[in-house]
């Protein structure tokens, strides 16, 4: 079913209802280490009424790291109020491997700091016979470290042999936004291990449920809002596990992204930056075969897509135009669509 947008009234807001936000970090909250416009001031307003949980997939740096740079950046947050992916995977090590173990880490202290928390011993060497491989993006992992999960997995036969060792990957992203640009994620150094192991790792992160079955014990959430800026990771997994969703279009999905979103990934709101988490929320409304935002209007004839008008918010146009594809039984790919919808 496709969102209805703002269905809970002309004047409500995306907040209303709401008993906790999870926000994403990177492309949310900031891209590398410079905090993105109006994130930390509209964070700490969400904050002032309910918990704001802020959930990551990057694995790289503890919790504490976390919570350290976000409140450099000016956000009131402790450690308690940061999901981490290794806190997600430490879930599913604990169902297949006891405390005391000893664990191979691909990665940096986000994953050892959770390990050495939860009693687990940590080794770098498929020499000492781990109990279990744990996989984590840290921008200084190389072909030693993707070698040596590997020679662990492999440890019992060969690529794909039944017997091996449980193998938990932190995340699947394929790419992670820096400062610089867009860079390979953790999910690209996952594959190289997975070519040479011949098998697939559990996962714990975004778009798997278990990062958000953590945040929602944690907070005692019923009733969470996921913003994210990716809706292979952050919609679908909220989707995935029940839970309403908001893309905001400051990171790496941006307007063709969303027109083309399947049916698993699309999300109740679009925003255009975290202000507007606080402002009233637009309702959608379908007059003649158009769909109506605001102002602004669109349907699809046939396998076109007609503008009818761009009213006066182009955001209200793209929420117009998300609806009128989503909900017209066309791929995209299919349709012939106006190329100023995706600016």
């Amino acid at each position: 079913m496709s969102p209805i947008f703002g269905a809970r009234g002309r004047a409500s807001t995306p907040l209303d209802g709401v008993d906790a936000v999870f926000a994403d970090l990177d492309g949310v909250v900031y891209a590398g280490p410079h905090a993105i416009p109006h994130a930390v001031e509209s964070l700490n307003r969400v904050a002032a009424d309910r918990p704001v949980a802020y959930i990551t997939n990057n694995a790289s740096r503890s919790d504490q790291q976390v919570a350290t740079h976000l409140t450099s950046l000016g956000l009131r947050v402790t450690a308690r109020e940061v999901v981490t992916s290794p806190q997600a995977a430490m879930r599913l090590l604990a169902a297949s491997v006891a405390p005391g173990s000893l664990v191979l880490v691909v990665g940096g202290d986000g994953i050892v700091t959770e390990l050495e928390r939860g009693g687990y011993r940590v080794t770098r060497s498929a020499d000492d016979a781990p109990d279990a491989v744990m996989q984590g993006f840290h921008p200084d992992v190389g072909w030693r470290q993707l070698a040596e999960a590997a020679f662990a997995l492999n440890a019992h036969g060969g690529p794909g042999e039944p017997g091996g060792i449980p193998w938990i990957a932190t995340n699947m992203d394929w790419t992670i936004p820096v400062e610089r640009g867009i860079a390979p994620g953790n999910g690209t150094l996952v594959s190289a291990v997975h070519t040479a192991a011949g098998r697939f790792p559990e996962v714990a992160g975004k778009p798997e449920t278990p990062i958000f079955d953590e945040a929602r014990d944690r907070f005692g959430a019923q009733h969470p809002l996921m913003v994210g800026d990716r809706l292979d990771t952050d919609i679908r997994g909220a989707n995935r596990a029940g839970i309403a969703s908001a893309v905001v279009l400051t990171g790496i999905d941006r307007a063709k992204q969303v027109l083309a979103a399947d049916v698993a990934s699309r999300p109740k709101f679009i925003l255009g930056d975290l202000r507007e988490l606080h402002g009233p929320y637009p309702e959608a409304q379908r007059k003649r075969g158009a769909v109506h935002v605001g102002r602004a209007a669109v349907r699809v004839d046939g396998r076109t897509v007609v503008i009818e008008r761009d009213g006066d918010e182009p955001l209200d146009l793209l929420r117009a135009a998300c609806l009128a594809i989503w909900e017209c039984g066309t791929a995209i790919h299919s349709l012939d669509v106006p190329e100023r919808l995706y600016r």
